[in-house]
């Protein structure tokens, strides 16, 4: 049975997440896997209920953190290559930016036949200055060419890692889309949505706009706060906002909500804005919406918008990464660039106020992607994949 090291930065919410664990629960018994990963930055939700949810127990690297540390990621290194020599991997398959330098480098080094790397996103705009990104540029490209192959979650990203920030060679890149369990987002939504919307205070007759995800520089959550306090001066529209999720920003934006004159609150009430926290039971947050927005500057496969998807939620996004693999303008939700928020405000409130349009958007919504971004297509594509590149040793 080939072995297989699956590496990631740190167990925080999100797709990466996910998909490690699934592809470590269900390519056994073909494959078995050994998941490890980062500490979770103290900003971020725990996400230990998705791994323990699926019985698994991944060994936790103590120095390899979010922030770039020399000597933590040193220490980091130094452990994944005791690792390596320990479990002897057939494949190191890593996923996102830190696991991906540190355990390609101690794949390479401790001479591992098969190297994968899973870009979930990346930091080459959006992120960091000129010269730092430059930087970075050149530490993947030398990774992919020492990797076996590199895996893209969509055909967008593939364009930019090959076409725009030359990475990777095409032919080296395989396009395999994220994978979840979505059979929860559409099961008992209306208890679902009645429950959340009385524990929040907020009416049946009132639209629920949300935004899901982290509170950090590259969301862009301004643009939805701009858009939120324009809709707000607009007599007749009957909505409410939720900012769900949490970081480092999370003071700053409310800040900036007060600066908009936009009222808020942290908790059940009437105000026009809730910022909510982190919440794990996202699939009562989606059932409780009607509309869910994302303002991002740069994304992989955005999670949110799946999920919205198949919880038959329209959506309004900035045409970013592989939003265009998920959103169909004009029938499954509106995009505009990442600077438009005129375009962004126009394209929200033409769902708040035309329900036919929202409720032909959602209908629309959980068909396009409950097949095509299954954890179990994930899973068939992996083996596909893996089977190949073993193939090819022999």
């Amino acid at each position: 049975m080939p072995k297989v090291l699956r590496i990631i930065n740190r167990f925080n919410l999100g797709g990466p997440t996910y998909n490690v664990s699934y592809l470590t629960k269900y390519m056994a018994p073909e494959y078995e896997t050994l998941l490890i990963g980062g500490e979770k930055d103290e900003s971020e939700a725990s996400s230990d209920f998705i791994v323990k949810s699926l019985d698994l127990h991944p060994k936790i690297i103590s120095g390899m953190r979010r922030s770039i540390n020399p000597m933590n990621d040193y220490r980091a290194y130094k452990e994944i290559r005791k690792i390596i020599r320990d479990f002897k991997p057939d494949i190191v398959h890593t996923h996102a930016s830190k696991a991906g330098a540190l355990g390609r480098l101690a794949a390479i080094h401790e001479k591992v036949p098969v190297i994968i790397h899973t870009f979930h996103g990346h930091v080459f705009h959006s992120y960091f200055g000129t010269f730092k990104t430059s930087v970075f540029k050149l530490i993947e490209r030398y990774l992919a060419k020492r990797s076996s192959a590199i895996i893209a979650i969509s055909e967008e990203q593939k364009r930019e890692l090959t076409a725009t920030h030359l990475i990777c060679d095409p032919e080296k890149t395989h396009v395999i889309p994220l994978g979840f369990d979505l059979d929860r987002f559409a099961q008992n939504k209306e208890i679902k949505r009645k429950a959340f919307r009385t524990k929040w205070g907020i009416r049946e007759n009132e639209i629920v706009v949300s935004i899901v995800g982290r509170l950090v520089p590259v969301k862009n959550h301004r643009m939805f706060l701009d858009a939120i306090a324009q809709l707000l001066n607009e007599e007749g529209l009957k909505f409410r906002a939720l900012i769900v999720g949490d970081g480092e920003l999370r003071s700053e934006l409310e800040q900036y909500a007060s600066e908009k004159k936009i009222p808020f609150s942290r908790e059940s009430g009437s105000a026009a804005l809730i910022f909510t926290s982190w919440i794990k039971e996202v699939d009562e947050v989606l059932a409780a919406s009607d509309i869910i927005a994302l303002t991002s500057w740069n994304e992989g496969t955005p999670v949110s918008l799946i999920e919205a998807h198949a919880a038959s939620c329209p959506v309004v996004t900035t045409n970013v990464g592989g939003v265009e693999s998920i959103v169909k303008h004009g029938e499954t939700g509106f995009l505009c660039t990442s600077d438009d928020t005129n375009a962004f405000r126009l394209h929200l409130k033409t769902l708040i106020t035309d329900e036919k349009q929202r409720m032909q958007m959602a209908d629309a919504a959980s068909s396009r992607v409950m097949s095509k971004f299954h954890y179990n297509r994930l899973v068939q594509d992996m083996r596909g994949l893996y089977a190949q590149l073993l193939g090819e040793l022999s």
